[in-house]
């Protein structure tokens, strides 16, 4: 059996027929760029996270990097990262000219942990971003008090939490902007590149707008140095079919990652991720840690299992950061996560059979190597 990681293509064909009709009806218009489908998506995506404004980009870092933008972040300013995170949202900040400042997680969670926020903040500082990863929330109401005393910004980084719920309320409307991808593996994925800025401030939902488009309101009157980065129309017609099943697929998720739970339970040196009883996630990832990962990864592909690494290499380590000058054991919870985290198949068209088999694999492995 083989059992990959997403099945892409079975998404497609659950909804064939609207998503053939709705590229059918994008063609036929001859109106390809900031029409009225992208105004529809805007509206509809808007409504879904209790939001006022919802401005489609081009992808999800061009998102992160327009809302600093918007907020005037740039050279000689701070922001607050995750030091376990995708490199994104390090470039968000990076693309500014401001200075990414990480920050460990909590390594039950994977989230940003607040209580070593307070710590990273200096009078340079200007801006919180919270990774809402692998489809959890993060701790929203202390990230908020701790940037209300200091007067910062607060930005959500929502790309892979579409959908995931805080307290009642949906993450993108918990902070002063949040940014959501629509990559196609994501769990409101487009059939390629695709992002937007989600926000309730008007002045930053504005500013969004103009400098998506070139710095311009309106043809050929450019007001700043803005780029090319909108969500098209075809995407976007894609994306409000997939939007209606987009609740369904994540109770879907929800319920594989409940059967991992019961079924991968007491297995030892296997750590299992914790959900704090104010999150709802999505499970746009299952991410377990285990000290033998490579070993184990191997067992399950020549089992015909595809799993991946969700990350093998922490931003402050990486080539694109060696400028920085930080080092290994800099950021130890980080640094062990990569090192220990693997993702296994997680996605709306898991079936039970092939998690069953995920789970018996997972289970013989521990099983072997205790001996």
């Amino acid at each position: 059996m083989k059992i990959p990681f997403l099945d892409l293509k079975e998404q497609y064909l659950e909804m064939k027929d609207d998503l053939d009709l709705a590229c059918k009806r994008v063609l036929e218009s001859g109106w390809y760029i900031l029409g009225k489908e992208l105004e529809r998506f805007e509206s509809e995506f808007a409504s879904f996270t209790s939001c006022r404004h919802c401005i489609g980009v081009g992808n999800g870092l061009d998102a992160l990097h327009l809302i600093l933008r918007a907020m005037n972040i740039g050279t000689g300013d701070e922001v607050i990262v995750p030091a376990n995170t995708y490199i994104a949202t390090w470039l968000a900040v990076s693309f500014t000219g401001a200075t990414p400042v990480p920050v460990e997680p909590d390594d039950r969670t994977y989230n940003i942990d607040p209580g070593h926020i307070e710590a990273a903040i200096t009078n340079n500082t200007k801006a919180i971003i919270a990774v809402h990863l692998y489809g959890q929330p993060a701790d929203m109401d202390a990230i908020n008090e701790i940037a209300n005393r200091h007067d910062l910004k607060v930005v959500e980084d929502a790309a892979q939490a579409h959908g995931a719920i805080y307290k009642g309320k949906r993450v993108g409307s918990l902070g002063d902007a949040a940014g959501f991808s629509f990559y196609p593996t994501k769990n409101l994925g487009a059939m390629g590149d695709g992002g937007a800025v989600l926000t309730n401030d008007d002045s930053i939902a504005e500013r969004v707008r103009i400098l998506r488009n070139y710095g311009s309101r309106t043809k050929y009157s450019n007001e700043a140095k803005g780029i090319n980065s909108r969500l098209d129309e075809l995407q976007a017609a894609l994306l409000r079919v997939k939007l209606r099943r987009l609740e369904e697929w994540n109770e879907r998720r929800r319920k594989a990652a409940s059967k991992y739970f019961s079924g991968l339970q007491g297995i030892s040196g296997l750590t299992l991720p914790v959900v704090p009883e104010w999150a709802e996630p999505v499970w746009h990832l299952f991410v377990v840690q285990i000290p033998d990962r490579k070993s184990l990864q191997e067992m399950l592909n020549r089992n015909g299992i595809e799993t991946l690494i969700h990350y093998p290499i922490p931003p402050h380590l990486s080539g694109a950061y060696s400028d920085l000058s930080w080092t290994k054991r800099g950021f130890r919870i980080s640094e062990k996560l990569s090192n220990r985290v693997l993702s296994i198949p997680m996605g709306p068209h898991l079936e039970p059979m092939a998690q069953q088999a995920v789970i018996d694999h997972l289970r013989k492995f521990r099983e072997y190597t205790a001996r």
